[in-house]
């Protein structure tokens, strides 16, 4: 039986806006689970099933993964007992396409979409915090950055002592060319759900913790 009291949310925003720090916080606050299209792409290929090894095909190749399977991929991951209360999708949707493949989801599993924060950044803001962005090698949910946000000792991870990395996509080429496919393809999903009434603008160039309170608001404010 759907949880009618479960909490789908849809984190937007280009890179460096800082969902996954906010993911991070609000999935302690909530205590559901926050999901990134990456790290579900890694621990399925990890998996022996006929879905890992065609996943893992395309990967092999350097090839996009279909939609068909993207969306076997998530409505598996959705099943799971630790999402039954709801989850924080994080890089996914990506396209058009995929929101209206997650809201026939939803409608399957008999639950629906309750937010989707939009976290609001300019391009040189974005630029800046890239530069400066160090990730967990164990787990890269675990996101820092030189200035803003700093671990405890110099490049290691806070959470389980792993050394820091500098992203091979955070160069500034890499990041204008990743900021430009954002705006060509996420945009349109930024209308989709805006006009499903459904997307919610967070001011993301405030102090983490005033993004914090002002996403925790808007969240709350849309599943109560």
């Amino acid at each position: 039986m759907a949880n009618s009291t479960a909490k789908f949310i849809v984190l937007m925003g280009m890179q460096g806006a800082g969902k996954g720090t906010q993911a991070e916080i609000l999935q302690e606050h909530l205590h559901i689970p926050h999901i990134t299209s990456g790290g579900m792409f890694r621990a399925t290929m990890q998996q022996d099933t006929p879905l890992a090894h065609e996943i893992k095909s395309y990967y092999d190749a350097g090839n996009l993964v279909p939609d068909t399977l993207t969306i076997r991929m998530i409505k598996g991951r959705l099943q799971e007992s630790d999402a039954e209360n709801g989850v924080i999708l994080d890089g996914f949707p990506r396209t058009v396409a995929q929101a209206k493949a997650l809201d026939e989801l939803m409608i399957e599993l008999g639950q629906k979409i309750a937010v989707v924060p939009f976290f609001v950044i300019t391009e040189a803001e974005a630029m800046k915090r890239l530069g400066g962005r160090r990730v967990c090698t164990k787990d890269d949910n675990h996101v820092y950055h030189i200035t803003d946000n700093p671990p405890n000792v110099n490049g290691i991870c806070d959470i389980d002592g792993a050394p820091l990395k500098i992203r091979s996509d955070d160069t500034p080429d890499a990041i204008q060319k990743r900021l430009k496919a954002y705006a060509n393809d996420t945009t349109p999903v930024l209308d989709y759900y805006r006009e499903a009434g459904l997307l919610q603008e967070v001011n993301a160039e405030q102090p983490i913790e005033k993004v914090t309170a002002d996403l925790k608001a808007v969240v709350e404010g849309q599943t109560a």
